[in-house]
């Protein structure tokens, strides 16, 4: 059981050919929602470069199947590329539409928390976008994530201006100083002076 529903669906690892279903939902997302800012929906080859670049550094890519289908997927990847944010991770969830409220997104948030928390990370952060959005920001709170920032009109889509509430979600003990070794998956940035 997940949140009193019944667990009809599995979670794994996803693969280079779950790009073309990733690109389906995730599609949907940019054409006709709010949480990404992204306007133009990527192609299969693009995600499959996206999905590489997470799995390269150990980073963890879930996807949820349910009655044989890809339902939806999570992923991590660095939060920022300076050295200092080593052991944050930034989190992304999406679900397909005809599989909203079933536990999926939890589920996923959940299963990628866990892993990112294996590889020694510390925090978790997300990016939602449109304060309106209340669904996904129901489901991050129900992932154990707290809201530490809005960022108001930031951004514009279907004509209007557009915030990004930011959350974040502890995944160790904050008493406990960090580790004397990188997490798992991080890559020293070459240059990190930045702009």
């Amino acid at each position: 059981m997940v949140n009193g529903l019944s667990k009809s669906f599995k979670i794994r690892s996803a693969e280079l050919p779950d790009a073309v279903r990733i690109c389906e939902i995730y599609g949907f997302h940019v054409a006709d929602g709010a949480g990404t800012f992204e306007e133009v929906a990527p192609a299969a080859e693009e995600i499959r470069r996206r999905m590489e670049n997470v799995k390269v550094r150990g980073l963890p890519w879930h996807v949820a199947e349910a009655k044989g289908e890809l339902a939806g997927y999570c992923y991590a990847s660095p939060y920022n590329a300076r050295s200092a944010y080593r052991f944050t991770v930034q989190t992304s969830v999406y679900v397909d539409r005809t599989w909203y409220r079933r536990g999926i997104g939890l589920a996923l948030l959940n299963s990628v928390a866990a892993a990112c928390q294996k590889l020694g990370y510390c925090q978790a952060m997300a990016a939602v976008g449109d304060s309106r959005n209340e669904g996904a920001l129901k489901l991050h709170a129900r992932a154990g994530y707290r809201t530490v920032g809005h960022a108001v009109r930031v951004g514009v889509k279907f004509g209007r201006w557009m915030d990004v509430v930011y959350l974040q979600r502890s995944l160790c003990d904050a008493s406990v100083p960090p580790a004397d070794v990188s997490p798992v998956g991080y890559i020293l940035p070459v240059d990190q002076t930045g702009p």
